[in-house]
């Protein structure tokens, strides 16, 4: 992401409506930019139910199960890379490790990823971000901050994610082929999308306030895994409260089950 498309999403999010804190609801002092974040919340509301989520549901609608689940696997293999990193910078070598050897094992029998046969075979995957990683080193999260087009986060890790992204091995500096970069950072925003249709349903359905639902939320979460790793159980299989990543789960509805 350029300095230019960043002042543009920036402005536009600025200006996108007026939204306010609801009238007579305290503030909350993890959130003292409440104001500001909800225009940035309205704006990434709009822009997705604009763009993103048709194309997401067209993407759900032509292309088969069986394909989705390939993609969606080959870009978890590949963040497996990086989650290996921050596992061992969190003193959980064990973790690293594990997702050593699923990034190994899934790329050779997995067929480049496209079938998480480490899973299958009592691998389980275990994410680690940055951002994670500086809260594990004792780093406070800050105030509560919702990004443009990257949504809910905090100061600590929107820091995080600037380093997730150089760190990825996918990422934009890491790829000299400008279509082919184009089309994967294109996919995988379908991808990420497609797999929280049904969840982004719910939430409409079932919160009064979707800004303040996704908030406490996801800070709650962040807080769960932050915790486990520090009391040494390393268990950032925590239940996901967190929005976002809905994206681990099997593309098509369970019963009872409810995914984006």
């Amino acid at each position: 992401m350029n300095k230019k498309f960043l002042t543009l999403a920036l402005a536009a999010a600025s200006l996108a409506g007026c939204a306010s804190v609801p009238e007579g609801r305290q503030t909350d002092a993890r959130d003292p930019f409440e104001g500001f974040n909800r225009n940035v919340y309205q704006f990434n509301d709009t822009v997705d139910r604009a763009v993103l989520k048709p194309v997401a549901q067209g993407y759900v609608d032509v292309v088969p199960s069986p394909v989705r689940s390939c993609v969606r696997n080959m870009f978890n293999n590949v963040g497996d890379v990086w989650s290996a990193i921050n596992s061992v910078l969190q003193n959980r070598a064990p973790d690293g490790i594990n997702s050593g050897f699923r990034f190994l094992f899934n790329s050779t029998v997995g067929v480049l990823g496209c079938f998480d046969v480490a899973s299958a075979n009592g691998l389980p995957r275990n994410k680690a971000d940055f951002g994670q990683t500086m809260g594990v080193w004792g780093v406070g999260p800050g105030p509560y901050v919702v990004l443009p087009f990257l949504g809910p986060s905090t100061v600590r890790d929107t820091g995080g994610t600037v380093v997730d992204l150089v760190g990825d091995p996918m990422a934009i500096g890491n790829i000299d082929n400008v279509p082919l970069r184009n089309s994967t950072y294109g996919l995988k925003v379908v991808n990420i999308r497609a797999n929280l249709l049904e969840a982004g349903n719910l939430l409409n359905d079932i919160a009064l306030d979707p800004y303040t639902f996704t908030r406490d939320a996801y800070l709650q979460r962040r807080a769960s895994l932050i915790r486990g790793v520090k009391a040494g159980d390393g268990d950032d299989t925590l239940p996901d409260y967190s929005l976002p990543d809905y994206e681990d789960e099997d593309d098509e509805p369970a019963s009872g089950k409810a995914k984006q």
